[in-house]
């Protein structure tokens, strides 16, 4: 059986499963990096709420769950070539398998099913590492937090310029920030289906914004020079 036939066939592992893996992850994320976390009082005592972040580095999701310490159900692409060691991270916490190209009805299903239980649920809205500059979102943030009702929370990843392998063979350890920003909306969005797909466009630029909010002015890319940001910075304070 291929990979990504194997990857679609995976689902986010029992909650005391994420649970334990969160403190190897505080263990790891100790030993092998310089994490500093900001705003961890901005993340809401309970669920459900969905997390978006900027996704620049494949091991961007333990540096969420290393932040946030507490189990999340991340979507994940399925439809992509992992190196073995990330296929195992991707097997041991398991996550929701989304295939870009052809969505399944059952990654909506399952990411719904996760905030109706008021649990947490992890995006990365550019759905790629491809660069180091935020792209333009895919439409499953906003969607997901209207249709279930549940706010996001925004965080800013940086400090990974390369492979965390690649540092580790040098013996340095990266220093990286996580900054967690104030949770906002769920949105209405209109029933119409042009009206929707216009609100959908808006309100993901404003997640970028926020998530821009949080991260290095070189790295806002298609974001860059919005008004927004600075608003968003001066909320967050």
């Amino acid at each position: 059986m291929s990979q990504s036939k194997k990857l679609e066939s995976f689902k986010p592992r029992p909650y005391w499963v994420r649970y334990c893996v969160h403190y190897l992850a505080l263990f790891l994320g100790s030993i092998f990096t310089k994490t500093n976390i900001v705003g961890k009082k901005h993340l809401p005592k309970k669920g459900p709420y969905i997390i978006a972040a900027n996704h620049f580095n494949v091991f961007d999701p333990p540096l969420v769950i290393y932040s946030v310490q507490k189990p999340i159900s991340f979507l994940a692409a399925s439809d992509t070539q992992f190196t073995f060691v990330e296929y195992f991270a991707l097997w041991m916490y398991g996550f929701i398998p989304t295939n870009r190209t052809n969505l399944n009805p059952s990654t909506i299903k399952m990411a719904k099913k996760v905030l109706l239980k008021g649990d947490i649920l992890g995006i990365f809205p550019e759905g790629d590492t491809e660069s180091d500059q935020l792209r333009e979102p895919k439409s499953g943030v906003v969607y997901l937090s209207a249709s279930s009702k549940a706010p996001i929370v925004p965080i800013g990843i940086y400090g990974l310029e390369e492979s965390l392998w690649s540092y580790l063979l040098k013996g340095v350890r990266p220093m990286i920030s996580v900054k967690i920003g104030k949770p906002f909306g769920p949105y209405e969005l209109s029933k119409h289906k042009a009206d929707k797909e216009q609100e959908i466009t808006e309100i993901g630029n404003h997640v970028m914004c926020r998530i821009a909010a949080l991260l290095p002015a070189e790295t806002h890319g298609a974001f860059s020079n919005n008004p927004l940001i600075e608003k968003y910075k001066k909320e967050n304070e």
